[in-house]
């Protein structure tokens, strides 16, 4: 052995840390080098190679997209299902933006709905889509009656109407009526209570081609035209100047709910 911490011949020399001899050990995790990018497969860089082989339309045929969905579509649209639906890379948003600044001024115009877009008439065109319809809507047989009544005996009272029809009038029965200016608030009575009193209107005999009440159909001539039941509990109108021919009914033994037409 060798004086003054010699080595001794012949001895191993010290073992290599990793990564200080090349080749030797594999190097550190630190001393790696990074891969390349794009270098591991379905990497971003491949991604974004394949993804620029299709380029986004341009902007005017972007706009024609988002017009053609928006007019088609009867619901509101928001961008990301517009975008959804273009080609990729196309912009909804932006296209939306150009289209709504060219229909400024026009008919309709591209509006904003919560989270998203239609297409909506303008506001001061609204006056052009608006109808009127005519709705037919169908007398109870409580409003037939009641109508009847005052029709054949006007100027008649609600107690009046009330004692006839053996039952009471519903306010929404009158109200009915007068909504279809059909029968109108006549003069009071001089009885007690001064109560009011109902007649038809020129409408009610417009409506059924009268000149006036006088011309409303007797009973000979509504059982004529099959209108009338002679049957007990239909009822039976009895016109001016019919009075003979109800007698006759009554002598032949027939009943008929007179009480409705008749005084």
């Amino acid at each position: 052995m060798a004086e003054g911490g010699d080595e001794e011949e012949g001895a191993l020399p010290p073992s290599p840390v990793p990564g200080d001899s090349p080749g030797v050990f594999p190097a550190r995790g630190r001393d790696r080098e990074a891969p390349a990018p794009g270098a591991e497969a379905g990497g971003p860089a491949e991604g974004s190679a394949r993804e620029s082989l299709f380029e986004a339309p341009p902007m005017a045929e972007q706009e024609r997209m988002v017009e053609a969905m928006l007019f088609a579509s009867a619901e509101p649209l928001t961008t990301r299902a517009m975008a959804e639906r273009m080609p990729h890379g196309s912009d909804a948003a932006e296209a939306v933006q150009h289209l709504r600044r060219r229909y400024e001024g026009r008919g309709v115009r591209v509006v904003r709905v919560g989270d998203a877009w239609a297409i909506r008439t303008a506001p001061d065109l609204g006056f052009l889509m608006q109808s009127e319809v005519e709705e037919t809507r169908k007398l109870s047989r409580a409003a037939l009656e009641t109508l009847a009544i005052v029709a054949y005996h006007q100027p008649v009272t609600r107690a009046e109407i009330e004692e006839i029809r053996g039952v009471s009038v519903s306010r929404g029965t009158v109200d009915q009526l007068l909504e279809l200016d059909w029968i109108r608030f006549g003069r009071r009575k001089m009885t007690p209570g001064r109560p009011v009193t109902f007649v038809v209107t020129e409408a009610f005999l417009d409506h059924f081609g009268l000149e006036s009440a006088r011309d409303l159909p007797g009973l000979a001539e509504l059982r004529a035209a099959g209108l009338l039941d002679s049957a007990p509990g239909a009822g039976a109108p009895a016109g001016p100047g019919d009075a003979a021919a109800e007698e006759g009914e009554e002598e032949a033994g027939g009943e008929d709910q007179t009480d409705l037409f008749g005084d």
